[in-house]
């Protein structure tokens, strides 16, 4: 079949694009990120005479880096649309946020959408991968305290005890309020046959949009995290607001993340933009931490039952193109996320004015020094 004129431009025009817009993205990294790591390492004295204003400054800073890559989605038209819960509603208390997991453009949907919650992304704790560590944002992940779990049976009862000795020691003395966790261990595509064979040898429902979750991960963050009186409780039906202000986690939030047709966006994809605009859906609904059983069994039972519903929610979306409405309501109600242009070019301009100031800093005390 012959190509095109039109056609021949039409991809033309969007290698150009994702050639720009990869080169930005390298620019981008090669300013923003050894910014950050400088601004930190002359805030080395504020560490030591006021923790607390530092890590502030630090969350303030790795929340704006976030933003950075928010915007590479934002600008190629890479929207989000939210439904369920409202969890601005408890972005002041500590909350564990369980997500499905389905591709590398998962983080980055949580990153842009996320944004708009109050303080969350700069007191946030991320659980990922390990490989993580190794790639352009490890260096950042590892100053902000985030935590790399290596997957793997042989590896998994270290993991846990070393994810405990983590919170115990990064989780409060850095004033994180929200811990991020994908239970399923890794991918769809890569896990879903596996956990198909496991639920059948074992009697659970047959999922084919999401896969059984790993306790020990859930379990841990529930152990070490929670205070022993929770009085956290939801009001009103579907909304959701702040009843305390003991310390120790109060919520979880199951967040189901949903691509138009299945086809969920990979990190690639949100660098180059060759794919078409296209809106992400979220949907949220929150627990309290007291109506979660900490008991390994019931908490498995409870765990499993999420997923279950995360695979009617999302049989639903993808049968319909909406979630479907809370229980006792006729009609699901969606909230389109909006990021501003303006601040996004002003974080975006702050990155470049540092990279341009730390060399210039750096050429200086060459000349001085040699």
């Amino acid at each position: 079949m012959a190509v095109t004129l039109e056609q021949a431009r039409r991809v033309g025009y969007t290698c150009l694009k994702a050639l720009l817009r990869f080169a930005f993205m390298v620019a981008n990294n090669l300013v923003a990120i050894p910014s950050y790591v400088l601004y930190l390492i002359m805030l080395q004295p504020l560490r030591i005479l006021d923790s607390k204003s530092f890590w502030y400054i630090e969350g303030v800073l790795f929340k704006w880096l976030l933003a950075m890559v928010a915007s590479w989605g934002w600008w190629a038209g890479y929207t989000v649309v939210e439904w369920g819960d409202d969890v601005k509603a408890v972005s002041e208390d500590e909350a564990m946020v369980l997500v499905n997991h389905q591709a590398t453009g998962d983080v980055c949907t949580l990153m842009m959408c996320l944004q708009d919650k109050g303080t969350v992304v700069r007191q946030m704790m991320w659980l990922m991968d390990h490989i993580f560590k190794y790639t352009n944002f490890g260096i950042v992940s590892l100053i902000h305290g985030d935590f790399f779990i290596r997957q793997g049976r042989t590896h998994r009862d270290q993991q846990l005890v070393l994810l405990k000795d983590h919170l115990e020691k990064y989780y409060r003395s850095r004033n994180r309020k929200w811990i991020v966790l994908f239970p399923e261990g890794g991918f769809l595509r890569k896990r879903r046959e596996t956990s198909q064979a496991f639920a059948k040898k074992n009697n659970l429902p047959f999922l084919k949009h999401v896969t059984l979750p790993r306790l020990g991960a859930t379990q841990v963050i529930l152990k070490t995290l929670v205070a022993p009186q929770e009085n956290g409780t939801p009001s009103g039906g579907d909304t959701v607001r702040k009843e305390s202000k003991s310390k120790g986690l109060q919520w979880v939030i199951d967040t189901t993340i949903a691509y138009p047709k299945a086809e969920p966006i990979d990190i690639q994809t949100w660098i180059l933009g060759y794919r078409q605009p296209t809106v992400t859906h979220v949907h949220y609904r929150i627990f309290p931490v007291k109506d979660v059983p900490a008991e390994p069994e019931a908490l498995t039972n409870w765990l499993y039952q999420r997923f279950i519903e995360k695979e009617d929610l999302l049989t639903h979306f993808y049968e319909t193109g909406a979630f479907p409405p809370p229980q006792g309501q006729t009609k699901a109600i969606s909230r389109e996320m909006t990021l501003s242009n303006l601040w996004l070019v002003a974080i975006q301009s702050f990155a470049f004015l540092s990279g341009g100031m730390w060399y210039c800093l750096f050429q200086y005390l060459y000349h001085c020094l040699f």
